[in-house]
Order: C-alpha cells, then structure tokens, then sequence
C-alpha cells in the first residue's frame, strides 16, 4: 500500500481502529461459556418436563453465534487519512475492501456538524462539492480533537 507518491512526503497520518476489547479467541471463549451455561438451564428445565426451552435456548445460541461472527468480520476495519504537500487521502478499510478518496489539500476543509440522525457529531473532509466523513469509529470527543488536529496540520501546511 503507497500512501504517498514518492515525490511527495507525508506530512501527517492518522489512523482510526475499533476498540475491540477481546480477541477472537476471547469472543469465542465467552461464546462457548454462554452456550454450556445456556445449555445446562435449559436442561434442568426439560428435566422438569419444560421440554420446549431446548428449542429456544438453541435458537438464542445461534443468534449470539451470528452476532459473534458479524463482530469478528468487522474487528479489523480502519480509517485513515494522511497529508501530504498537495493532497489529502482518507482510506476506509471494511471487511477487506478499501475505498479511497483523494481532495486538494490547499482546498480541503475539516467540517465538525450535528449529524442528521441520532446524537453526536459528524466530522468530515470536504473539497469541491465532496464531503468524506472521517472517524465512524471515534466518540464525540476524540472526533472534535480529531477535528482540532486536522485543522492545525491543514494550516501548518501551508
């Protein structure tokens, strides 16, 4: 991966991961002790002639299996966004795909709104018309410090 052409050096670059506070081992591990404790309750349930609790405690297991599975494909996405001399590119890692867009850093501008749905902020790059958001994985305020921290590069390149 080349984030900077070799005629021009990267001035600033910042990545932004997800807070994954277990391993997927670990994920694995409180899944199969979710699924033995499940699997004991609802035992002595069906041993007491509540039979139908099988069926649901599997059917619960399976859920938590498929929630499991959907946090382990997405534990390694990213953004980043690095500055050079002439230009700002922001990279967006999901499920192995990357999208990249390129802006003009002397036309760049960090935009900090209220976001359109729910509660936070939304922070943003916009040139020309385009507006890439930056920082899905930040709490409001690491993107307002994220923001100050853009705008002081964007101008200290100059």
């Amino acid at each position: 991966m080349e984030l900077a052409r070799d005629d021009e050096p990267l001035w600033f670059v910042l990545v932004a991961r997800r807070n994954n506070s277990l391993s997927s081992r670990g994920r694995y591990a409180v899944l199969g002790s979710l699924g033995l404790i499940t699997l004991a309750i609802s035992l002595a349930f069906a041993f007491h002639g509540a039979w139908l609790i099988l069926p649901f405690a599997g059917a619960e297991i399976l859920v938590l299996y498929l929630a499991f599975r959907v946090i382990d494909r997405h534990s390694g996405d990213f953004e980043s966004i690095s500055i050079s001399a002439n230009r700002v590119l922001i990279e967006r890692w999901e499920t192995g795909q990357v999208d990249r867009q390129e802006l003009n850093r002397q036309w760049a501008q960090v935009v900090l709104q209220p976001a359109s749905r729910g509660w936070g902020e939304v922070l943003a790059v916009r040139s020309h018309g385009r507006q890439i958001e930056f920082g899905r994985h930040l709490t409001s305020a690491q993107r307002r410090q994220v923001a100050r921290t853009l705008k002081e590069q964007l101008r200290s390149a100059d």
